[in-house]
């Protein structure tokens, strides 16, 4: 998700396969200054463009992002008999709860649930949940988990740069997924969330925060130009047309990867509010 090694792999396969820019561009259907613009990193392919760039490319959306290194991370992480974020659901799954309690069986949409923790405590209140991640290691706990409380999930993998909902839900959660998504991608996504809900349906979600005086994540296992920190408010604004019920930002402390450090993080839960 690094510009730079995104232009970079873009002109290495196009040349790889013999393409000029002009035959890539022609394969695409745009102009070949935008595929040079691409190779020297002065503008970026919108995010419905990646899809069919890797297949022309005989490539794949990770390679293209250089999302190997995040997957490769995550894997490593779930492949465990421990579950690597516990089994404790997210504050945020309790206050989903009180905005739209199940009374009937709301339909959930867990992107990037991990090893399935919420998606699991949300089928066991009664929600149809759908979940979703980009590891292997963690789907295959999350269905364990599932199996385990004896609850039905609709679990896959697949990654945010090529997985866009073609079905409504209730309920749109994600908790600590959205920093890998660039700022340029970021409202796409959004508006591609909120047409798939459905009236009187919730986005509820949170996101990591840059802070000056907040120093990033210690951990030197992780590649820490794959994320991409949001600025405070950011979330908000592209829900600004939405019934805001949470709308938070805290500091709090965290010890993944063994040292002690803080992040901040933006809450929000809005509820689409059909029109009168």
């Amino acid at each position: 998700m690094d510009n730079l090694k995104t232009g970079e792999v873009i002109c290495k396969r196009r040349k790889e396969l013999g393409l000029t820019q002009k035959q890539l561009a022609k394969s695409l259907n745009i102009s070949f200054q935008a595929v040079s613009k691409w190779e020297n990193n002065s503008a970026y392919p919108d995010i419905e463009m990646l899809p069919k760039l890797a297949a022309v490319l005989h490539t794949t959306v990770d390679a293209l992002l250089g999302y190997e290194s995040v997957v490769t991370d995550y894997d490593k992480r779930y492949d465990s008999e421990d579950y690597y974020w516990g089994l404790t659901p997210n504050r945020i799954c309790y206050d989903i709860m009180k905005v739209l309690p199940p009374v009937r069986p709301y339909r959930v949409l867990d992107i990037g649930c991990g090893e399935g923790k919420d998606a699991v405590f949300f089928a066991k209140c009664g929600y149809a949940v759908t979940a979703f991640d980009v590891s292997e290691q963690g789907i295959e706990k999350a269905k364990r988990l599932a199996e385990h409380n004896k609850v039905n999930i609709s679990f896959f993998k697949a990654d945010l740069f090529d997985y866009r909902p073609d079905t409504e839900y209730d309920i749109i959660f994600s908790s600590g997924v959205f920093h890998f998504i660039q700022q340029t991608a970021r409202k796409e996504l959004c508006d591609s969330l909120k047409e798939h809900t459905a009236d009187n349906g919730i986005n509820a979600m949170n996101v990591f925060v840059k802070k000056p005086f907040i120093k990033r994540t210690p951990d030197k296992t992780r590649d820490e130009t794959k994320r991409h920190l949001w600025c405070s408010g950011e979330l908000f604004g592209y829900y600004s047309d939405w019934l805001f019920h949470t709308c938070r930002e805290e500091i709090f402390d965290c010890n993944s990867g063994g040292i002690p450090h803080k992040h901040c993080m933006d809450t929000l839960i809005a509820q689409k509010i059909k029109e009168v």
